[in-house]
């Protein structure tokens, strides 16, 4: 599924439901943080959208914060290997490589995933694009030493990242 980039004057002339559903791919299974964002319309640039939908995430409460986390998937986790992941993350994880992980890759992340959940109580979260499967796997050994506050500010810090990156796919500049 390809999808047609669409203008920014497009994007602020939908209607506030069809704004969100543009947008709710931006932050995974978080369709919330599009509909405060089409209440702060028009935006002048990709810039302001995104800087928008990152205040709206740092101003949401601790609970809401940590749904967003745990609304990411695993990488290379359960499912990626069922099929049910959205159209950005498989795209996101196929374009770093993970969809060819040796079996000893696989075992590792797979290892590594339930490590990381069994110390933080959330998923691992990395923006992967530009890095290929050793490199995400030397950033998750590296992350397991991290507190939890450490791993908790990581995390939306990469979800940033994340939507960052989808914007721009998503939006003509």
């Amino acid at each position: 599924m390809t999808t047609v980039p669409m203008t920014l004057e497009q994007l602020n002339a939908l209607n506030a439901d069809d704004f969100a559903v543009a947008l709710s791919g931006i932050f995974e299974h978080s369709r919330w943080v599009a509909e405060e964002a089409a209440m702060k319309r028009p935006f002048a640039s990709i810039d302001a959208l995104y800087t928008t939908m990152a205040a709206i995430v740092d101003n949401a409460s601790a609970t809401r914060q940590l749904a967003l986390i745990n609304a990411h998937p695993e990488l290379a986790g359960k499912a990626a290997v069922r099929g049910e992941l959205t159209h950005e993350s498989t795209r996101e994880q196929s374009g770093a490589g993970l969809d060819l992980c040796t079996q000893e890759e696989f075992d590792a992340l797979q290892a590594l995933n339930a490590s990381y959940r069994e110390k933080f109580g959330f998923p691992f979260i990395l923006a992967v694009r530009g890095f290929d499967r050793h490199g995400i796997i030397a950033n998750f050994k590296a992350r397991l030493h991290n507190s939890r506050d450490v791993e908790l500010r990581e995390s939306l810090q990469q979800i940033y990242r994340i939507a960052r990156f989808r914007l721009d796919d998503l939006i003509a500049a």
